[in-house]
C-alpha cells in the first residue's frame, strides 16, 4: 500500500501533474486510474472526508462493470450488490437482461456509496493525493498549467496549480462555472420525493418501478434492510424546499405501485428536481469536465453514474499517456469527440424513458403502448435498446479505412494460458492480442502481450477502456510497430 495524504490547501501554490475537483465516483475512479499509472493526481472536495449513504444511484450497469473487472473491483462489488437479469417497466415490458454479451449478463443493484468505497480505497492504495473542506472559488490557465484558486476551511485562500484540472463536481461545478461554459438544458420534472424507509412486505422484485394514476414510483434495496424510494404525482408541483411527509410518499407508492408495502420509519425524506443539460464542450484548454458536471440526465434508467465513471475511463488514460510522454497531446482532444456523442445520447435515452413514463393524454399512452411492443418483439430494436441503456452498444468514431473492430467495445475474450482479456487490462496497460507469441518490444510498463485462446487469426490493439485501438488481419511487422509506436510510444 503506498498511502495517502489527506490535508487542507497550503496557502502556497501546490504543484502536480493533474488536479481532480469531486469525490464522487467519477472523479475517484479517474484518481484511481491516474495514481496508478504513476501521475501525481490530487482530489480536491469541499466536503469533510468520509462518504456519505444520501445516495441517488443504485444500479451498475454491464459495461460499468466491465471497467471495474479491468480495476479489479467487480468481484468486490458483486458480492455486496444483488443481481438482477429481469427488469419490467410500465407493467408490460419485460427487460431480459442475460442474453447480453457479456460476463456481467444483468445489473447490479447497489447503492452508490458503496461504488465509492470501493474506488476510494484503490484510489488510497495507489497513492492519491485527498485535499476535503476546500471550495475552489476561481481558475487561471496559461500554455503550461492550470491555476485554482480554492478557500481553505479557516476562510483563508490559497493557489494549487497542475498540468491539467478535471471538474467532476456535480451538477452545480464550480469548474464549469470557472471556465464559463453554459450548461444548457431544462427541468424534466420538479417535487420528486426521496425517502430512506422500511418495509412491513418485502417487494416481489429486486427493483420495483411502474407509472399508473398520474404518479411514478421507483423501490431499491439498501442491503441494510432500508429502501430508497423515489417518486412522483403529476397534480403535487410544489418547490424543492416545500416540507416533506411520509404521507405523501404512501400516497405516490400506492398510486404508481398499488400498495405501499407497509411503509414506515423513513431515517431520510427531501425532494429535488430532474434536470436534463449537457455542456457544449467537455474541455477548454488544460481543463476537462466528466460526470455529472458535464452532464444531468433524469434517474429514469439508472444510467448518470454508470456515464461518469465512463467518461473517467476514457478521459484516465489519455491524460497519463500525455503526461507519461507516451503520446501527442492531440490525443485529449478525442475525449470530446468519443464522450460528447454519448452523452448526448444517454439525455436521449433516460429522457425517452421518463416521458413514457409520464404519458398522460390518450395518443402518448398509445404510443407508449407501441414503443413496449416494438422493444419487446424486434430482436433489433431491443439489441440497440438494451445496448445503450446498459452501455455495450456504444462504440467510437473510426478513422475512415480502418478494420471494421476499430473503435469497438471489446468483450472479455478469453486468452491463451486460461487469462481473460480484462484481467490483462489491469494496470491500466494496452493490450495487443495476437495468434502467435509475442513480447512487449520494451513498453511492458504500459503494453501487455497475448494470444487468442481460440482460432482467431487477427491481430487486435485494445485500449487500457476496453475499445479496440486497432485491428488489422495478419499484418507484416512493421505495420504492427507503426500501430504500437503510434498508441503507447516508442518502445
Amino acid at each position: 500500500m503506498k498511502g495517502t495524504t489527506r490535508s487542507t490547501a497550503s496557502s502556497t501554490a501546490t504543484t502536480g501533474d493533474v488536479i481532480v475537483v469531486g469525490s464522487g465516483p467519477t472523479g475517484l475512479l479517474l484518481a484511481g486510474d491516474l495514481a496508478t499509472a504513476g501521475v501525481p493526481v490530487t482530489l480536491v472536495d469541499r466536503r469533510p472526508h468520509g462518504i456519505s449513504n444520501l445516495s441517488r444511484a443504485f444500479v451498475l450497469h454491464a459495461r460499468t462493470l466491465e471497467q471495474l473487472d479491468a480495476r479489479g473491483l467487480a468481484d468486490e462489488v458483486e458480492v455486496k450488490g444483488q443481481p438482477l437479469s429481469d427488469l419490467r417497466l410500465f407493467g408490460a415490458l419485460r427487460v431480459r437482461l442475460d442474453t447480453l454479451p457479456s460476463r456481467f449478463n444483468h445489473l447490479l443493484v447497489l447503492p452508490q456509496y458503496e461504488v465509492e468505497s470501493a474506488l476510494e480505497r484503490r484510489a488510497v492504495e495507489a497513492g492519491a493525493r485527498f485535499v476535503h473542506q476546500t471550495e475552489v472559488t476561481g481558475l487561471s490557465q496559461d500554455a503550461d498549467g492550470v491555476t485554482l484558486q480554492v478557500r481553505r476551511p479557516d476562510g483563508e485562500s490559497a493557489d494549487m496549480r497542475a498540468a491539467y484540472v478535471v471538474g467532476t463536481d456535480g451538477m452545480r461545478s464550480a469548474v464549469r462555472q470557472a471556465i464559463g461554459l453554459p450548461f444548457p438544458g431544462k427541468s424534466v420534472i420538479r417535487s420528486v420525493v426521496l425517502a430512506d424507509v422500511l418495509l412491513d412486505e418485502k417487494p416481489e422484485e429486486v427493483l420495483t418501478a411502474n407509472a399508473a394514476g398520474g404518479a411514478f414510483a421507483f423501490l431499491a434495496p439498501f442491503g441494510d434492510g432500508y429502501y430508497r424510494v423515489i417518486g412522483w404525482r403529476r397534480d403535487r408541483d410544489v418547490p424543492d424546499s416545500a416540507p416533506l411527509d411520509l404521507d405523501e410518499v404512501r400516497e405516490i407508492v400506492r398510486r404508481a405501485l398499488g400498495r405501499d408495502y407497509g411503509m414506515r420509519d423513513a431515517r431520510w425524506m427531501s425532494r429535488f428536481h430532474s434536470d436534463e443539460r449537457q455542456a457544449p464542450a467537455y474541455r477548454v484548454g488544460r481543463v476537462f469536465l466528466a460526470g455529472d458536471a458535464a452532464h444531468v440526465h433524469t434517474p429514469a434508467g439508472g444510467q448518470g453514474m454508470n456515464t461518469g465513471l465512463q467518461d473517467a475511463a476514457n478521459l484516465s488514460w489519455k491524460l497519463a499517456a500525455v503526461l507519461r510522454d507516451h503520446a501527442d497531446p492531440a490525443l485529449l482532444d478525442t475525449y470530446q469527440s468519443e464522450r460528447h456523442p454519448v452523452g448526448k445520447s444517454v439525455l436521449r435515452s433516460s429522457g425517452g424513458i421518463v416521458r413514457m413514463g409520464m404519458a398522460r393524454r390518450p395518443w402518448t399512452r398509445a404510443l407508449r403502448a407501441g414503443l413496449v411492443t416494438l422493444i419487446d418483439h424486434v430482436g433489433p430494436v431491443r439489441k440497440r435498446a438494451m445496448g445503450q441503456l446498459t452501455g455495450i452498444g456504444y462504440a467510437y468514431a473510426a478513422p475512415r479505412g480502418a478494420h471494421p473492430l476499430t473503435g469497438k467495445r471489446i468483450p472479455d475474450v478469453a486468452l491463451a494460458g486460461g487469462g481473460r482479456l480484462y484481467e490483462a487490462l489491469r494496470g491500466g496497460r494496452f493490450v495487443l492480442i495476437t495468434p502467435q507469441a509475442g513480447d512487449a518490444a520494451g513498453r511492458k510498463d504500459r503494453l501487455a502481450v497475448e494470444r487468442w485462446a481460440s482460432e482467431r487469426r487477427t491481430t487486435v490493439l485494445v485500449r487500457p477502456d476496453g475499445y479496440v485501438a486497432w485491428a488489422a488481419d495478419a499484418p507484416d511487422p512493421a505495420r504492427l510497430e507503426a500501430a504500437l509506436t503510434e498508441w503507447t510510444g516508442r518502445s
